[in-house]
């Protein structure tokens, strides 16, 4: 039958010698090749079709090709030469074509068929050449899996990764990426990735590829390069780059992978300064030691002096001035072993409540009369572990402060509270344990501060006062006494806003009163079922509010800032009440997401909280008239009081 086909392709008698050729190739080729007639029967089956198949020749020789085809091939071929007896139509006549195959063994594989026609004595010959594609698909097969895994992975990748071709333009953008700079992948996609760039990388880049395209060289590829991002808000944060490059359809790209470093950088920055504290204490430290050691020499010599000149009231007048400077400058060595953590404390067990109550007498008249003094202590208050003497003279200092910050009067509110510091508030402080503490604040409603100026404001020696009218010792006094009874020390304050100066004592589990809150009275009546939303972007503020509102039977959805507590009003499926804090950063603050909620959902309660004093914030404009507010710091028990006195339209 090979004799025939090559003599019916080739139009002439063919020799013995070419037909032993034409064999032989047929014989030899790795592709299959069968002929079958007009009717579909098979006519030639070569040897690479006997191994994909895993029939001899001699068991399809004359029978129908079907029996090599699966369904639907097998109905598809009699519908072809059907219709291909009655009107001719070459249909499947070409080059290319993928089906499937059926071996003896009843297995199918992929197969590409080429079919080709030709006539032999007035009858139509086809001829089929077969390709078996089963490493292809596996190969094909591997490549999808192993994109699909990286598609995962990139997915799924806590850092931003994106690709980009030699001329900057953005092929790819994985989700990290889209949370990082704010935008979808579709609107980056295409786009110069210079978009995502300040100034100056902007022309830095433009330059890069201008060099790359002329000299091949590759000046920014390899990993770890601190530079810059720009997000679609405008807003600019630091990050690490790492960039690779990789040949794709023969073209360079280059993929870019972006670390966020905000926190690293902040973390950094607290780590700086704190290292700094420590180097001034340490010097402060070694300073007033050995002044005192001159002081010790220039007041005993002073007192003998006194002795000597009785009779001299005029010598007496001076030595007396020389003793009264050496008792002043005692008082400040005393303040710098404060802040260098080196003064000799007597710590006890201190009920930080009691305490704070007895000093509003002292305070009454230490301070003006334009200064309003408010008092506001959590019952059942766990013990503080402090020097109770050191303590008073920071609230004092503290007081004294605040008072300088009012020249035209104003509030001073002195508030104490249980506090649980968790590992997330260690987060963002790295040198605060977890644990419990007593929070003691000291709120003004004075001219607050520049961030220039909070940053400062506990060194020593640093005042804003005129020269002579303070030391500057006052603050790093206070600080250097919390840290040292293993305290912490933070401070809030915006100009305008006043300042609020939060002092956490570690409360030990030892020897503490009230180390379980007493049953609240009314408590029970104080609870409640709604759901409340509470956004505060204090980490530890928010944990204690949700805490205690969980506690009392509501159910809590919690957001972190104005944005996030929009998006929790546009899913949420029930609200009763909206429980959010005044100031709060990322562009929304509390007043008008208040106004925003109630646009959504005019029925929602709101309930507005600050740790400004009320009056500061509506001189400014903060508060409207009507809403309802709580002031920071909060006991649990005006917690839920409040919460129900909203739900409830009192």
């Amino acid at each position: 039958m090979v004799r025939v086909f090559s003599a019916a392709m080739r139009g002439e008698s063919m020799v013995d010698k070419d037909q032993s050729r034409l064999d032989a190739v047929l014989d030899t080729v790795v592709d299959g090749i069968i002929l079958i007639d007009a009717r579909g029967n098979v006519l030639s089956f070569n040897p690479a079709c006997e191994k994909l198949f895993g029939y001899a020749a001699a068991e399809v020789i004359g029978q129908n090709v079907k029996m090599l085809m699966p369904e639907p091939f097998r109905a598809e071929h009699d519908g072809y030469l059907d219709n291909y007896r009655r009107t001719g139509e070459r249909k499947i006549i070409g080059i290319g074509r993928e089906v499937t195959g059926r071996r003896k063994d009843g297995s199918t594989f992929p197969m590409d068929l080429s079919v080709g026609e030709a006539r032999h004595n007035g009858e139509t010959i086809f001829v089929g050449v077969i390709r078996d594609l089963t490493e292809r698909k596996n190969y094909e097969r591997a490549i999808l899996d192993s994109a699909m895994r990286l598609r995962a992975v990139l997915d799924t990748a806590v850092d931003g990764v994106i690709l980009i071709d030699a001329r900057g333009n953005i092929s790819m953008f994985n989700p990290a990426c889209e949370k990082l700079f704010g935008y979808a992948a579709d609107e980056v996609a295409g786009q110069n990735v210079k978009m995502l760039m300040p100034e100056p990388y902007q022309s830095e880049h433009d330059g890069y590829l201008a060099n790359y395209r002329n000299t091949g060289e590759r000046k920014i590829i390899g990993i770890g390069r601190e530079v810059t991002g720009r997000r679609k808000d405008g807003s600019t944060f630091p990050m690490d780059l790492s960039v690779g490059e990789c040949k794709i359809a023969g073209h360079s790209s280059f993929v870019g992978v972006v670390r966020d470093l905000t926190d690293r950088k902040k973390a950094e920055a607290q780590l700086v300064q704190a290292q700094k504290m420590e180097a001034v204490g340490q010097l402060s430290g070694g300073i007033a030691h050995d002044f005192n050691n001159l002081l010790t020499v220039i007041l005993g010599n002073a007192e003998v002096l006194a002795e000597s000149l009785k009779a001299r009231p005029d010598l007496e007048a001076l030595i007396n001035s020389i003793m009264l400077a050496a008792e002043r400058g005692g008082e400040l060595t005393q303040r710098l072993l404060a802040f260098s953590r080196r003064q000799t404390l007597q710590p006890t067990n201190i009920d930080c409540s009691r305490l704070v109550q007895r000093m509003q007498q002292l305070l009454r008249r230490t301070l003006r009369e334009n200064i309003a003094i408010r008092i506001e202590v959590e019952e059942g208050l766990w013990a503080a572990f402090a020097d109770p003497g050191q303590l008073e003279s920071a609230i004092l200092n503290l007081s004294l402060n605040a008072q300088d910050a009012m020249p035209s009067g104003g509030s001073l509110t002195i508030a104490t509270q249980n506090i649980r510091l968790d590992d997330g508030y260690q987060a963002l402080n790295p040198e605060v344990p977890p644990g419990r503490y007593i929070l003691i604040a000291v709120t003004d409603t004075g001219t607050g501060m520049p961030p220039e100026v909070k940053a400062r404001v506990f060194e020593p020696f640093f005042t804003t006062k005129e020269v002579g009218k303070g030391s500057g010792l006052g603050l790093s006094m206070v600080y250097g006494f919390v840290k040292q009874s293993n305290g912490h020390v933070s401070i809030y304050s915006e100009p305008g806003l006043g300042t609020t100066i939060r002092l956490y004592l570690p409360a030990p589990s030892g020897a503490e009163k009230g180390d379980e809150l007493p049953p609240e009275s009314g408590a029970t009546s104080l609870a409640g079922s709604e759901t409340i939303l509470v956004v505060e972007d204090d980490p530890f503020v928010r944990a204690y509010a949700v805490s205690s509102l969980r506690a009392l039977g509501y159910t809590v959805v919690m957001a972190a800032d104005g944005r996030e507590a929009l998006e929790q009003l546009a899913t949420s499926a029930a609200l009763d009440l909206l429980f959010t804090d005044v100031v709060m950063p990322n562009g929304i603050n509390g007043w008008e997401l208040a106004h925003e909620a109630r646009n959504l959902r005019p029925a929602l309660k709101v309930l507005l909280t600050s740790g400004y004093a009320l009056e500061t914030l509506e001189a400014h404009g903060h508060l409207h008239p009507g809403l309802a507010v709580l002031n920071k710091p909060y006991r649990r028990t005006l917690l839920a009081k409040r919460i129900r006195e909203v739900l409830d339209g009192n």
